[in-house]
Order: structure tokens, then C-alpha cells, then sequence
């Protein structure tokens, strides 16, 4: 019997526990933090042993296959002693793209990764498709194809689970966007990053499809150096496509051999440019798998969007709040400014991942009434900005700083919660710090 090791117990390393016991092979969970109840109480339903607190080496560099952590990077001593050995190690979502006969859609990229897959989901799903929806959001794919194997996965998938791939080969791949993101995990090596994303076409052949953003100059100059042999659909805001799509007087022009479907953008629920981009990369999907024209379009117009990306709150006395949580990079950001119609009062800081702002000087310039300073170090933030805008303030909580942006805010303003940073430094994760911001406002 094939020995399998799990590193890490959190969702991606049950769900691959559970598709591993159910293919045979003996499985041993380890993780070196706690392991949560609700998980444990999984792997002594299933049979599964397991420790926590510990790696046990010894154990571990016995395994025939080894299952890692996104979270836990290439470099730590253990990882680098296992391939030593010739031992793979792999990603949840290289594990169980071997156990599924279902269509897999990829989809990557810095940002709109999110939005695009829920969306992507949602359009599929209305079409009547028998669709899950995994990755790098929700549920882990290993535990579906284990327990409720589908006929099409739609999969957002990062960067480190695209490094833990070997034959992962997805028919539709989506890369939204590439901007300097991580890149602490990747010794602030841009191209090693970009590789990284490009990943998801490595398999795929000619009966493949791989969309992408045509105005994205660091995906469009990676493709003439490095050639994919899937079928290029790209999309763009700024030029016409024969086959892809493009937006030309407030249409989405969608052409996939020598069909054409036409949509409207003012229907669209979701806001900003970013989001048309995000859409007309869904639609492509769905029209490759032969979703209705028409259920598209109704699809695209009663979408909820996501949660902690641009989310409208509350408005109280006519000023909008909008949690931006996920933003957690400065390209993130910029959409979120360049979509703000109304003078806004924004919140933002963090754990700082060596951001440039320069590029949001523009946007805030125009846009931007005041900043609020959330984090324990605001110096860069105050550098960048601290002449730009008439009021700025530092805060230590979110409910210090949403009841100062209450202060400041007059009818017609916005309140955007976009921090262009980690959450790490004052809350648990992004999901923690955009679930606190909406509490604040409700409680104003």
C-alpha cells in the first residue's frame, strides 16, 4: 500500500486525507501547529492518523507521495529534504485532478481571481451544469471529487498551489491579471512569479483554451517570449478582438469561432472597469461549455458579487460604506479608487508587503478627501501620502477608525475599507478585518 503524507491539516489537507484513504492509500496527516476540532474530529471519523504540535521526519521521508500546505513554502528544511530524496511533492489540486473525470476550469492571477470564479460558477450553474466550485476558495477540491465528484470544476487556484503542479491540466485557463504580489516566497524575483502563474497552461495542448487579459503588458510580453500551445482567447477594454473579447461603446463583444454574442455593460451589478474585465472572462468560459446566450445575460445581471471586494454595507445619511477587505495589494487598490464615483474617505494599512503607492497617487489625488491610517506602522502610508490629501489620521481598531471616518464624512461621500495590505499586524485575516469594519458601521 502506497504511503501518502498530508503536511498540514487545514482544508486542503483533509480533503486530500479523505480522496487518499478512499484511493487506497495509507495516509498520515501532520501538522505542525493545532489542529482545529472540527477537522480532527474528520480524520477519527475517517480512520486517519495523525499528529500535531511536530513534524515526525522519519515517518514523513518513508512516504511514496507527499501532499503539502500552499501555505507552507518550498524552502523549509523538510520539504528541501524530501525532493533531496526524489520524494514528490505535490498540491491538492495536482492530487485530486487525478481522481476527477470532470472538465477543469483554472483560474489564476494577482487579482479578480475571486470574483472571476465565483462569477464563472454562477453563469455555469444558471446554464444547468453540473458544477463544484474549489481551489482556493470555499470548500477543498480533494474532499469534493472524494465525496461529490462533478462533471465541471471551477477552480481559483494561487500561485503556490500552481507550484506543487506536475500534470495538473485544466481545458479552460483563466489568468486575470499579473502584478508584484508574494513576492517575499519567491526571493523578490518577479519572473519567478510570473512563471509561477503561467504554470497553469503548462500542460495544456492545442485542444485547450487559455483566456487572458490583452491589456496586461506582463502577460501579453510573457506569452512572446514563452509560447502556450492552447488556443489564446484574450479580452481587452482598450482594443478590438476577432476572437476573444473587447468592450466597444458600452458593449461586450464576445467572439468565439465566428460566433458573436453581444451584451450589454450597463446591466452589469458589478461596478468598475476591473469588473467588466472579470466578466468578459466568465462569459468566454460559459460560452465555451455552450451556456445560453441569453441565460448569461440574466445570469450576469442578478450576480451578488463577493464578499469583502467592493461590498456595499450600509449608506447612513446618504454616505456610502463599502468593505474593500480583500484588497490586499496596491493593484487591488487602484481598482477599487479608480471605481469610486464620490469624494472618498479611505481606510487603509496593514502589514506592509513592500508596496509601492506611487502608482495610486493619481487616484488619490482625484479621488481621496481624507486617510485613515489603520496599522501598527503607518510611516509609509503617511511618506506617500501625508501631503497629498488634506486630513489624514492614524488609528489603532477598526471601530476608532470607522467612527472617524462618521466624523469626516458629508452627504455624498464614500467610506472605502481598502487596505492595500496583510491583515496580520491588528486581525486574524482579511475575512476578520472586513467582518469587523461591517459590525463598526452597523453599530454607528
Amino acid at each position: 500500500m502506497k504511503k501518502l503524507i498530508v503536511l498540514g491539516a487545514g482544508e486542503s489537507g483533509i480533503g486530500t486525507a479523505i480522496l487518499g484513504k478512499k484511493e487506497g492509500f495509507e495516509v498520515f496527516v501532520s501538522d505542525r501547529g493545532k489542529i482545529g476540532p472540527e477537522y480532527r474530529n474528520v480524520l477519527e471519523q475517517y480512520e486517519i492518523s495523525w499528529e500535531e504540535g511536530s513534524h515526525d521526519a522519519g515517518r514523513i521521508l518513508e512516504a511514496d507521495l507527499v501532499m503539502k500546505s500552499p501555505g507552507i513554502p518550498d524552502g523549509v528544511p523538510l520539504v528541501q529534504e524530501l525532493t533531496g530524496k526524489g520524494i514528490p511533492v505535490i498540491s491538492e489540486i495536482e492530487f485530486a485532478s487525478r481522481y476527477t473525470g470532470g472538465m477543469l476550469i483554472g483560474i489564476t492571477g494577482s487579482n479578480g481571481k475571486t470574483t472571476t470564479t465565483m462569477l464563472t460558477h454562477h453563469l455555469l450553474r444558471n446554464g444547468g451544469l453540473d458544477v463544484g466550485m474549489a481551489g482556493n476558495i470555499g470548500k477543498s477540491f480533494a474532499g469534493m471529487v472524494a465525496e461529490d465528484d462533478k462533471e465541471f470544476f471551477v477552480l481559483e487556484i494561487s500561485s503556490f498551489q500552481l507550484d506543487g503542479i506536475r500534470e495538473f491540466r485544466p481545458h479552460i485557463a483563466v489568468i486575470t491579471n499579473i502584478t508584484p504580489d508574494h513576492l517575499d516566497r519567491y526571493d523578490n524575483d518577479f519572473e519567478r512569479y510570473i512563471a509561477s502563474k503561467f504554470r497553469i497552461a503548462m500542460n495544456q495542448t492545442e485542444d485547450d483554451y487559455l483566456i487572458y487579459d490583452a491589456d496586461d503588458e506582463v502577460i501579453t510580453d510573457w506569452l512572446k517570449k514563452h509560447p502556450v500551445r492552447s488556443v489564446l482567447l484574450p479580452f481587452s477594454l482598450e482594443k478590438e478582438i476577432p476572437q476573444g473579447a473587447f468592450v466597444k461603446n458600452d458593449k461586450i463583444i464576445l467572439t468565439i469561432d465566428n460566433e458573436q454574442s453581444i451584451m450589454s455593460t450597463d446591466t452589469l451589478v458589478l461596478e468598475g472597469k476591473h469588473n467588466v474585465k472579470n466578466t468578459m472572462a466568465a462569459s468566454l468560459v460559459a460560452h465555451l461549455v455552450k451556456v445560453r446566450k441569453q441565460t448569461i445575460r440574466e445570469s450576469l445581471e442578478n450576480f451578488q458579487g463577493v464578499e469583502h471586494r467592493l461590498e456595499k454595507v450600509l449608506k447612513i445619511q446618504n454616505v456610502q460604506y463599502i468593505n474593500d477587505s480583500k484588497a490586499t495589494n496596491v493593484n487591488a487598490v487602484h481598482y477599487a479608487l479608480d471605481s469610486m464615483s464620490a469624494p472618498t474617505i479611505w481606510i487603509v494599512g496593514g502589514q506592509d508587503k513592500g508596496n509601492d503607492y506611487t502608482v495610486l497617487m493619481p487616484l488619490v489625488r482625484e479621488k481621496v478627501k481624507a486617510v485613515i491610517c489603520l496599522g501598527i506602522d503607518n510611516s509609509k502610508i503617511i511618506d506617500a501620502f501625508g501631503r497629498v490629501v488634506d486630513l489624514m489620521v492614524e488609528t489603532q481598531s477598526m471601530e476608532e477608525a470607522v467612527k472617524i471616518a462618521y466624523k469626516i464624512a458629508e452627504k455624498g461621500d464614500n467610506v472605502l475599507l481598502s487596505p492595500a495590505c496583510a491583515s496580520f499586524d491588528l486581525f486574524e485575516n482579511y475575512e476578520d478585518r472586513g467582518n469587523q469594519f461591517k459590525e463598526a458601521v452597523k453599530h454607528l
